[in-house]
């Protein structure tokens, strides 16, 4: 009976096997919870375009953005698991576990850790009508006007708003958060002058830096951003021990077949440890990211510990 038992069981693990080396056999959607423009977004074409190259079929990226990265989250909670549907989400899910009293899903049980894939710094900038050229003038300012000044972000417990509400926890400042459905309509109010800062990706603002359209006071690493190595970090600027960064990853619905999650999260590590693409990200001060789909679980959960602590110490509430 045992061997009965024994033989069944290494009939199935072949039998899964074998599922994972024919898939995918359809296009496979990779959904972005934020609006098109914006880092997630696009990495995630960067890595589809990789993907169908490599497997022979299409990825195709799908933006489902709101309410924060929960819309296109629970699209991909409540899909087939199949392996046919991937989510490709940031620090803001994680943060969105504490920040959010009630969501359709719960992160770790509805959906499983696929693969990382980079980080990147964020930038502090202000519009140039801002009367601060130093992170210390800026702090002056807000407390001199305490609410006056406004900070955009792409929504609630997204790294940007996080970032804000940490800096105001800190500097023991006062600046109003002022929520947007993407990342892309922030950064274009911040360069209309419609609201005075906010804290981006460096991979997605440096161009706007370059063209003066925005004027850039520091950078949130423990060390100064290797593509902005003239600003200082915010913690040397004067908020010390200040950090807040971006990380991407991809994420299944909770049973995807672990021979399809084992092969996705080997065919990443392959596409970025292809030193074209690495180069490529180095330019624009992003650092790909590899791990097993278990140490990235790991990861996932100590990020949930970690921004519910922020969330605490911020005091950040949802508007």
């Amino acid at each position: 009976m045992i061997r009965l038992v024994l033989m069944a069981a290494a009939a199935l693990t072949l039998a899964a096997a074998a599922r994972a080396q024919a898939w995918p056999t359809s296009p496979v959607k990779i959904v972005v919870p934020f609006g098109p423009g914006g880092p997630a977004d696009v990495y995630a074409r960067i890595l589809a375009q990789a993907l169908t190259d490599d497997l022979k079929q299409q990825f195709i990226v799908d933006d489902k953005p709101g309410a924060g990265g929960v819309i296109g989250t629970e699209i991909v909670a409540k899909a087939s698991p199949d392996g046919y549907t991937f989510l490709m989400m940031s620090n803001t899910q994680a943060t969105n576990e504490t920040l959010l009293a009630r969501k359709p899903y719960e992160l770790m049980r509805d959906l499983e850790a696929v693969a990382p894939v980079n980080s990147s710094d964020l930038v502090l900038v202000v519009h140039p009508s801002v009367k601060a050229r130093t992170l210390p003038e800026l702090i002056a300012l807000a407390k001199a006007s305490p609410g006056k000044l406004t900070y955009a972000s792409s929504g609630p417990g997204t790294p940007y708003h996080m970032a804000g509400e940490l800096f105001k926890a800190m500097s023991g400042t006062d600046i109003l958060h002022v929520p947007y459905r993407s990342s892309g309509e922030a950064r274009n109010d911040v360069m209309g002058g419609h609201v005075q800062m906010m804290f981006d990706a460096v991979t997605a603002m440096k161009g706007n830096i370059e063209a003066g359209e925005v004027r850039a006071l520091a950078t949130t690493g423990l060390k100064r951003s290797v593509v902005l190595p003239d600003l200082p970090t915010v913690s040397e600027a004067g908020v010390a021990g200040y950090e807040a960064t971006i990380w991407l990853g991809l994420m299944a619905p909770a049973g995807t077949p672990k021979p399809i999650v084992d092969r996705l999260n080997q065919e990443i590590e392959k596409i970025i440890a292809q030193p074209a693409i690495r180069d490529a990200w180095a330019k624009q001060g992003a650092v790909p990211m590899a791990m097993t789909p278990a140490a990235f679980d790991a990861f996932l959960r100590g990020e949930i510990r970690k921004w519910a602590k922020v969330v605490e110490i911020s005091g950040a509430k949802i508007q």
